[in-house]
């Protein structure tokens, strides 16, 4: 259980993140600071922002839980991650700085249609609102136990806190928090790593042991498109997912924009890649350990029937000793801070940018008033959608799944055209991506259709590929055979 020392670590961490808010709120002079730091912030702490608002909470809380039920086949998604990163660097970042893009959805506009880049934004902020509830419930059920408090007050207190930071100090605050918040998820995962080994003995005897049991599996060569955890379905066909959330989420086009130049974005995003598999291995070894623990060496016994998802919040109360308790629930604070900072700052900008621009000759700050305002109105949202998560009893996280691929594939089809066919007729292009998300649901169960049975299941890697698929040859079949009485793409949408 918490101590006074645990507290103490906890509040201390907590002042300085919103300290850190306050700090950079004197450097928000206009909306161009607010929400890209001025185009200058160092290349490094961009990638490691990056890979924080990546590796949420539900990383910090699932790898284990992954690990202690099967094995490190996930790993496998770092492959698909570094071929997108190579796919990114060369076709997306240079087109952004290129345009020098306020908005990653503006791009669109100007290649096919303000109709296109409504639905793109339409596309990004429901599967990011979706996300964003998602990712603060599950921290939120652990915290909740650890500070005995309810659920729905461990929710709002967390979006509070990163809603006050995020207006304050706009993207600069959120890239130095996100820095300072992924040295503290990984100090307390490895800190819990560190006391897991003292206790069965030493490293080498537990990953013996842990892979005798079978927990450190990394490769699978199954071609089995039904199975998620393969080098084909997590390895290779998620390289898709990943180009569609680095080259078209406005999270990551955000901060691409706020470094110097092509060289440091693409570095910052090599960067991410690397943290990524470092994430990834320290969070699996800490699920390999903790069965070794309590499994193989029986050092402790758990509760009957405990759920795999609940072993590693229960090592951290029951079982860490005062001080590193209180290091792991800051940990899991930051995790789900890091990533509703993000969201909120993302969908804020897209907000202004793209849903609601203002008049030609508004002033930049009012552009920045109004940047505030949606911050404070997506943190409310978000903090909405994860309540709806705790009515719903986690049926929300299936959901979450299935609409980030609805969204995400059609999304990466829309910038595909415009970077390689500009001329495609915007009507065709527009239709094309509400036919793609419906080519998914044949082969998908839909959460709010229980009795829907799908005329064959592909593994979730698989779903932005259908999407994708569909999306690109909806359009080319609208585009051939579709009457548009116009010719101009740029004016066949509007």
């Amino acid at each position: 259980m918490m101590t006074i020392l645990d507290w103490l670590a906890l509040i201390g961490y907590l002042v300085i993140i919103c300290g850190v808010g306050v700090f950079f709120s004197r450097r928000n002079r206009n909306f161009g600071e607010y929400m890209f730091g001025g185009g200058r912030m160092p290349w490094f702490a961009i990638g490691i922002s990056l890979i924080a608002t990546s590796v949420s909470a539900t990383t910090f809380l699932g790898n284990p839980a992954d690990a202690y039920g099967t094995n490190m086949t996930y790993l496998m998604c770092n492959l698909g991650a570094f071929l997108a990163i190579i796919i990114v660097a060369f076709v997306f970042i240079p087109r952004f700085r290129a345009l020098n893009a306020s908005s990653a959805y503006e791009v669109l506009e100007l290649r096919f249609s303000k109709k296109v880049r409504v639905l793109a934004s339409c596309f990004y902020a429901a599967h990011l609102l979706l996300r964003t509830g998602v990712l603060l419930y599950g921290p939120a059920i652990v915290l909740s136990k650890i500070f005995g408090i309810n659920i729905f007050l461990a929710i709002s207190l967390t979006s509070i806190l990163a809603v006050v930071y995020t207006w304050f100090g706009g993207l600069q605050a959120v890239v130095w928090t996100d820095v300072l918040q992924f040295v503290v998820l990984m100090g307390g995962g490895c800190a819990a790593l560190w006391f897991c080994v003292q206790e069965i003995g030493s490293f080498s005897e537990m990953a013996r042991l842990a892979s005798e049991a079978g927990k450190t599996k990394w490769l699978d060569l199954n071609l089995d498109p039904s199975q998620a955890r393969t080098l084909l379905s997590a390895g290779l066909v998620y390289t898709v997912f990943e180009v569609a959330i680095r080259g078209c989420d406005q999270q990551f086009v955000q901060r691409y924009m706020a470094c110097k130049n092509v060289r440091e974005a693409n570095m910052s995003s090599i960067l991410s890649a690397f943290l990524g598999l470092l994430v990834g291995l320290v969070f699996f070894w800490v699920g390999a350990a903790l069965y070794v623990y309590f499994q193989v060496k029986g050092v402790r016994t758990l509760p009957a029937d405990m759920d795999i998802n609940h072993v590693f919040p229960h090592f951290i109360l029951e079982v860490l000793p005062s001080g590193l308790t209180g290091l792991l629930a800051a940990a899991i604070f930051a995790a789900a801070m890091s990533s509703l900072d993000s969201a909120i700052t993302a969908l804020s900008n897209t907000t202004v940018q793209d849903f609601f621009p203002g008049a030609s000759d508004e002033g930049d700050s009012s552009r920045l008033k109004r940047a505030r305002f949606w911050v404070v109105v997506w943190g409310v949202a978000g903090t909405l959608a994860a309540f709806l998560c705790v009515a719903g009893k986690q049926s929300l996280l299936s959901k979450a799944l299935f609409f980030t691929s609805l969204f995400t594939g059609p999304l990466l089809s829309l910038f595909l055209f415009a970077f390689f066919r500009p001329n495609t007729q915007a009507r065709a292009l527009f239709w094309g991506a509400i036919g793609g998300a419906l080519c998914l649901l044949p082969f998908s169960k839909i959460p709010i259709l229980s009795i829907w049975e799908p005329i064959y299941q592909f593994a979730w890697p698989w779903n932005p590929l259908i999407a994708l698929t569909g999306a690109i040859c909806f359009t080319l079949i609208l585009e051939r055979f579709g009457n548009w009485n116009s010719p101009h793409a740029g004016t066949a949408g509007s």
